[in-house]
Formats: C-alpha cells, structure tokens, sequence
C-alpha cells in the first residue's frame, strides 16, 4: 500500500500586497494559505501522491481556513492539533517588480510553536514513507525538540528523513548564530536541500568543508537549488548539475516548496529506505529524471502567485517538460 509524505512544523496565512496607494504602499492584503512544511504537503498531493500534514493551529478563523485548505487540497490532516493558547501564525509577503519576495513575520508567539513530542500520532510514524521538515521549526528550543525527536522517529519508523533549510533569519531571536542549531538537524537528514545562499551562510570555513561535514551524519543525497542558475546535486562519491527551466517569474514564495514536493514524490519510490539513495545516484539517467521533474514543479510554480494555489498537478508538469524537452 502506498505510504505518507508526512511534512511537520508551520502552516500559516501569507498575506499578499495588491495593488500601490499613493505612497508606495500594498492598498490591500489578500490572505493565502501557506507556510514551508504545509506548501510541501499540498504540492505532493497536488501531483498525485499520498500527503499528510503534522503541526499546531490555533482555533482560530486562520486556523480554520488552513485545516480547510489542506483537506481541499487532499492533504491528510489527521496529525494536526489545535490549540486556543495561541493565535495562528501570519506573515506578509511583498513581491518586488522581479516576482522575488521578502517576509514579515507575526510569529511568535504562535500556535505552530505549541507543538511538543507528545503531540505525534504514532500511526504518522508508520504510514509515512518520508518525513520532512525545515528550519522554522527549529527556532523555538521546545519546538527544536520535537523537530529532532520526529525524524528520529521517522527513522526507526523506516521512512526517508528530507530537511529543506529554508532559512528565514527573521525568525530566529536577534544576534544569534542559529547554525549550531540547524546542524544537529541538517545530519539527522537523508536528504538535504539547500538554497544557494543557504549553502554560502552555513559554509563559514568553504563550500568543501560545509559539504564535508554534512557527509558526517546520515545525508546521502544533496541538492542546492540557485534561482535560474544550474540545480547543483552532491552525493558522498559524486556530485553533478542540471540546467533548469526558464520561465517568467510572477511570485517566487513557493518556488522552493514545489521543488521539494516533486522530488519528494520521486524519491518516495524508494520506499523510504536511506541507503537506496546510494542507488538512486547509481543510476544517473533516474536521479536526473527526478531532479528534472522537480525543477518543472518548481518553474510552474513561480508563474502564478501565492503558494497552496500556485501548485500544479503532474499533467501540467509532465505536458511542460514535453513541450520543453
């Protein structure tokens, strides 16, 4: 039976700026659904695979919109948890003439960050053939916990580990180094996904040396995404690059997510098994094909705005990469 995406941390309201008044300023904000972890669920399902949401709402109307949206889109979301202890989390969104976007933050406190070990469902854990996750929920040290304590259970559930960093420095308390805390986060991994200037902030002694340091925990599989330049891939014995597709750009927000799901479906093939990843890189025409497939989701996405409504399904993906082969 075909298992889980199960994705874990934030789902929150992203509020997009229409329009200019005559200052300058967004005449009005129109909410979208979102959040990394969540946008990741919804891309899976919208191209067909099994997705599960894990996290904390509040039992507010966003936390109401959000459960609905996910359901809509065909997101499991028995793992979600709400909370009246705090509000859901929102952040505004503006988009600059180039489609590149930039975030403020109403977070926390929130209710994504109420989230505790004793919140995960032990049947997430054993239909879930990938666990994902990224750094936002790394920002809180009680959230941090459950973060690691969760891939941690995702592997001796037997499931694929994936931690796309995505790093949104507003989100971590002032004049702190957050690397030490994404590190222990980063090698529990199987796979790991990192933005080019991602790979630039946590390679403080070089590429080579962050590189290195990443093969001292589980990751086997690495891959460094750079807007409109190549997709950068590096496994312990091998590392490669693919050209990606161009396309205008509208809203970049869930570019990146889009990405993950698609090579999240590829890689759920595996059947959640870390060291086939070995494999995978073992048949490079498979692994280009995968990362192939995940840059179209990725390019579809950056055409239209906002980040649940953005995602395309595999037919629009599978007819793009046709009409681009």
């Amino acid at each position: 039976m075909p298992r889980n995406i199960l994705c874990f941390g934030e789902a929150l309201i992203d509020f997009h700026g229409e329009g200019r008044d005559a200052h300058g300023f967004p005449a009005s904000y129109v909410p979208f659904a979102g959040g990394a972890p969540a946008n990741v669920a919804v891309a899976v399902a919208r191209l067909g695979g099994r997705a599960a949401f894990a996290g904390m709402l509040g039992t507010d109307v966003f936390g109401d919109f959000l459960l609905d949206s996910l359901r809509r889109a065909g997101v499991d979301t028995a793992a979600v948890v709400r909370t009246g202890e705090a509000n859901t989390a929102l952040a505004f969104v503006a988009r600059d003439a180039h489609g590149e976007r930039s975030f403020s933050f109403y977070r926390p406190p929130s209710a994504d960050l109420l989230f505790r070990p004793q919140h995960f469902r032990d049947e997430s854990f054993r239909a879930a053939a990938v666990f994902h996750v990224c750094s936002n929920s790394l920002t809180d040290p009680e959230l941090a916990a459950a973060t690691l304590e969760g891939m941690r259970r995702a592997h001796a559930a037997g499931a694929l580990v994936s931690m796309d960093l995505n790093l949104r420095p507003a989100l971590w308390p002032k004049n702190l180094d957050a690397r030490p805390l994404v590190w222990p986060a980063l090698h529990l991994a199987d796979v790991v996904k990192l933005s080019a200037e991602e790979l630039a902030w946590l390679a403080v002694d070089g590429e080579e040396a962050a590189i290195a340091r990443l093969w001292g925990g589980r990751p086997r599989l690495l891959v460094v995404t750079d807007g409109a330049q190549p997709i950068r891939w590096f496994h312990p014995d091998a590392e490669g690059e693919l050209p990606v597709y161009p396309v205008p750009m509208v809203d970049s927000t869930a570019a990146g997510d889009a990405f993950v799901g698609g090579l999240l479906l590829r890689l759920a093939e595996l059947d959640g098994d870390g060291g086939r990843l070995d494999g995978l890189v073992g048949m490079l025409p498979r692994l280009h094909a995968t990362l192939r497939f995940a840059a179209a989701c990725g390019a579809l996405t950056v055409t239209r705005q906002g980040s649940f409504s953005a995602m395309p399904d595999e037919a629009e993906v599978l007819a793009f990469m046709d009409s681009r082969a």
